[in-house]
């Protein structure tokens, strides 16, 4: 009698094969987990500290003006960069410089007066390492996760990142407002410190034989494929209209003063995370779905619903409860994301799409950011959000229309897709004959798999790794 019960609750479960079946999975799974906590401790503290040093919400919103270039420019040598060198020295490397950064704004706040230009070179410099950094990480995890445990992985993954995103602004909050901006910043540098030493124990993940040198030629042909291929550009339109016009964090300390309600700042940043942790807890049936690109569509439609919604409200808690749905309609679209990403790209262009992604779910918070520092200036901060989510909507269904493939993209008959994976499991006795830019030895059997993949995200941002890359 209890059976059918418990069997349908596993079912919804989070799917734990990717877990199981990789070593640097699970290394990459905790060493992200820990760089995200700290992270989001910085994440909160940068803008609140611009905000208390300045008073303007356009001063905030000017941080996505000074990471957008760093971010354009380095993420895109980051993708021909991880298709070049072995992809651990580039993951180390870049860590150990977010923690440099993080030292800086450490000792910035520890001045008797901190200074407000060095809070913007950071931002700068954290999104040029940021753009370093994501590629390499993210064109790992079509490597050491077998094909058909994609969708999986990117749920673990996204998992993981919203524990952090939960508990990081959370207490952020609470450090901040109680004991300042250094501390914050002090966990964020033991967070790098961590995070350099779990990476030093990843498998090494060198280039091909023939890679050729990071180029601009490589990188336009990284860009030519994108272009040819309309589900994936459907993926990289879609979530960037969507973050610029509905990714309004930067103003919600502004939020939270209209609302009369300066206690749930941290909230705030919370509720998006708690949407999305609810939505990965529960999703264990998502490894069983074949139209990814509905996913990307349906999940960014949710998004800018529930944010338009959160600008409306003038309760304080129908708006956390919209921004929890909103971060659940975030993550339902980078898992769907993150699976195409993976099931469809050549191994040998792996690196420089990733850093086309970067730019994709990256660049939109960026601009959104700018966006909603604007709005809010000119038109009211509650303003500023509602009609964002409008025109989320609004873009998304026009971006259907234009590209009609991402909506009857199916894993299962979609040539890319089945091309990849045949190529991935050529020979069970390596895991799969390497695509052309794998070198034969590297990966293994699907169970010993080299060396992450947020995005999130995030990423991957799975989701919004997408979005949310670590402050410093």
């Amino acid at each position: 009698m209890t059976s059918k019960p418990s069997s349908k609750l596993a079912a919804l479960l989070p799917d734990l094969a990717p877990w199981r079946s990789s070593a640097d999975f699970r290394l990459l799974w905790i060493q992200g987990l820990v760089t995200y906590f700290s992270s989001f401790m910085a994440l909160i503290a940068l803008p609140l500290q611009i905000k208390h040093l300045t008073g303007s919400p356009l001063a905030v919103g000017a941080m996505g003006a000074v990471e957008l270039v760093p971010l354009v420019v380095f993420g895109l040598y980051g993708g021909a960069l991880a298709d070049a060198v072995d992809r651990r020295k580039v993951i180390i490397a870049t860590e150990a410089g977010l923690g440099l950064l993080a030292l800086m704004l450490l000792l910035n706040s520890l001045l008797p007066s901190p200074m407000l230009w060095p809070l913007y070179v950071v931002a700068a410099g954290v999104s040029a390492l940021a753009g370093l950094q994501r590629p390499a990480l993210d064109s790992l995890m079509a490597r050491i996760v077998p094909h058909e445990q994609q969708t999986a992985a990117a749920a673990l993954n996204s998992l993981r990142w919203q524990m952090g995103a939960i508990a990081g602004p959370a207490l952020a909050g609470l450090v901040v407002a109680y004991a300042g901006h250094a501390p914050a910043y002090g966990v964020t540098i033991a967070g790098f410190a961590v995070s350099v030493l779990l990476c030093r124990r990843l498998t090494p993940a060198p280039p091909a034989r023939d890679a050729e040198k990071p180029s601009l030629r490589g990188i336009a042909e990284g860009a030519r494929y994108a272009w040819s291929r309309p589900v994936l550009l459907g993926t990289y339109v879609v979530d960037l209209a969507a973050m610029l016009f509905a990714f309004p964090n930067t103003i919600f300390p502004f939020l939270a003063d209209e609302l009369d309600a300066a206690w749930s700042l941290g909230l705030m940043y919370a509720a998006g995370s708690v949407g999305s942790l609810v939505l990965g807890l529960t999703s264990g049936w998502t490894s069983k779905v074949r139209r990814h690109g509905l996913l990307v569509v349906l999940g960014a439609a949710v998004w800018g619903l529930a944010i338009a919604a959160a600008g409306w409200f003038a309760n304080i808690w129908l708006v956390l409860l919209c921004l929890g749905f909103a971060g659940a309609g975030d993550m339902l679209s980078g898992l769907g994301r993150s699976t195409i990403w993976n099931q469809t790209i050549p191994e040998e262009l792996r690196g420089r799409l990733a850093g086309i992604e970067v730019l994709s779910y990256s660049v939109g918070p960026q601009l959104g950011q700018v966006r909603a520092g604007a709005m809010a200036g000119w038109t009211g901060t509650r303003s500023a959000i509602w009609t964002g989510g409008v025109a989320c909507v609004a873009s998304v269904g026009l971006l259907c229309l234009a590209l009609p493939k991402l909506l009857t993209y199916d894993a299962e008959t979609d040539e890319d897709a089945l091309r990849r994976k045949a190529r991935r499991y050529e020979n069970p006795g390596t895991g799969g004959t390497p695509d052309a830019g794998e070198t034969p030895g590297t990966g293994g059997t699907p169970d010993t798999l080299g060396a992450r993949g947020v995005s999130g995200p995030g990423d991957t941002p799975g989701t919004r790794e997408a979005g949310a890359e670590a402050p410093a």
